[in-house]
């Protein structure tokens, strides 16, 4: 064999195995790569056969859909009418059904060495009680994942993406950790895009829906650098004939998904509980972006003595406040002090109200009289100093 031929079967070997284009392989068909874990996820109304599932050594884990939407009624005999009290009753045995295999199959996986998780499909609705449903529902233990599924940027039909963040807020509360976040690459890019706008739901780790074997130019590079999971295969693009990755036991309705790691490396990371680091956007402003102030703002004004004159100063200054609704200047006489004192204390207090006061106007020097007029560069918007002066 020729040094060249040797060296074509390293980089083949290094290929196959992705120890060698790692940074590339992730987001070009990963599910190759026969080191890489398997994760699959699932509803109520999937069939398979978790004991079958388990003897795929490159599955590592199963999640569950958990809680949707808010919390089923289960006060039907509250409702007065006949029709409507039936259907609360059948809604509430469907969640006490479902809700019942959701335990019994998390029992068997685990017993059977799978990692677990579950994830709740969110819904237009208070996302406080969405998240205290989902907790309710799954009772999630320390070593479970926990996501969020907003299957779509539509706040008339999934949960908004500003509730998304409240929810993901209220998990970290209650549990000490934070979810997953599961959705598509449309709505992916937006959270991307507008990642200073969705500080903590662009940091989730992201669970990416995406059904193509490269993701490479569609992937949403903002916080997210890279993928904990990726829903390769679902009924979208896995026919009887023809599938990414079929699992034992399983047919083609259930969901398949690829962690960039191997099997020891997901059990070992599992359940994904934090936040990816933040990396502000390139086109972030910066205080020299900020456009000049147009016009002066006089805080005080005290003219100081010409020479020769030494040693009398004068310590007081006239300040006046715009009186509404008349327009009136009502004047008051304070020592410089006393002025800085009230200018610091109206800033402390009512700062967050800093353009929605009263006109404040000096006069330009400490020796002109309270009739006069104040001229027009001196006037400034200032925190409600009225209740100082």
């Amino acid at each position: 064999m020729t040094i060249r031929v040797r060296a074509f079967a390293v980089f083949l070997t290094a290929l196959m195995s992705g120890g060698l284009v790692h940074a590339e392989s992730e987001f070009r068909s990963p599910w190759a790569n026969k080191e890489r874990a398997i994760i699959l996820d699932g509803y109520e109304h999937n069939s398979f056969n978790l004991m079958e599932i388990a003897k795929d050594a490159r599955v590592a884990a199963f999640i569950h859909k958990g809680s949707d939407g808010m919390p089923a009624n289960y006060h039907c005999n509250r409702i007065v009418d006949a029709m409507q009290q039936e259907l609360c009753k059948r809604i509430w045995r469907n969640y006490s059904v479902s809700r019942e295999l959701y335990q019994t199959r998390r029992q068997l996986a685990k017993a059977l060495g799978l990692k677990w998780g579950a994830y709740h499909l969110g819904r237009p609705g208070n996302p406080i009680e969405q998240a205290n449903h989902f907790i309710d529902y799954t009772e999630p233990a320390d070593d479970e994942l926990m996501a969020i599924d907003i299957e779509d940027n539509d706040p008339d039909k999934f949960m908004s993406l500003q509730d998304a963040q409240i929810f993901a807020e209220h998990i970290k509360f209650r549990t000490g950790r934070y979810p997953v976040l599961y959705t598509n690459g449309i709505t992916a890019r937006y959270i991307a895009d507008h990642r200073l706008e969705l500080p903590i739901l662009s940091r989730l780790p992201l669970w990416y829906a995406r059904y193509q074997s490269d993701i490479a130019p569609h992937f949403p590079k903002g916080n997210w650098q890279d993928y904990v999971l990726w829903q390769f295969t679902s009924q979208n693009n896995c026919t009887e004939r023809r599938c990414p990755y079929r699992p034992p036991g399983t047919s083609r309705d259930i969901d398949v998904n690829i962690a960039d790691m191997t099997v020891t490396e997901l059990k070992r990371t599992w359940p994904f509980g934090g936040l990816v680091d933040a990396i502000p956007p390139d086109n972030l402003p910066t205080p020299r972006d900020k456009p000049p102030y147009q016009q002066p703002i006089l805080v005080a004004s005290a003219e100081p003595l010409l020479p020769p004159v030494k040693g009398a100063v004068d310590g007081t200054i006239t300040a006046s406040v715009v009186v509404k609704p008349t327009g009136r200047l009502r004047a008051r006489t304070l020592t410089v002090d006393a002025l800085s004192l009230a200018l610091s204390q109206s800033v402390s207090r009512q700062f967050d109200h800093f353009y929605e006061t009263l006109p404040f106007a000096t006069t330009a020097a400490c020796l002109k009289r309270t009739s006069m007029a104040a001229d027009a560069p001196d006037r400034i918007r200032y925190p409600a100093l009225t209740p100082f002066l």
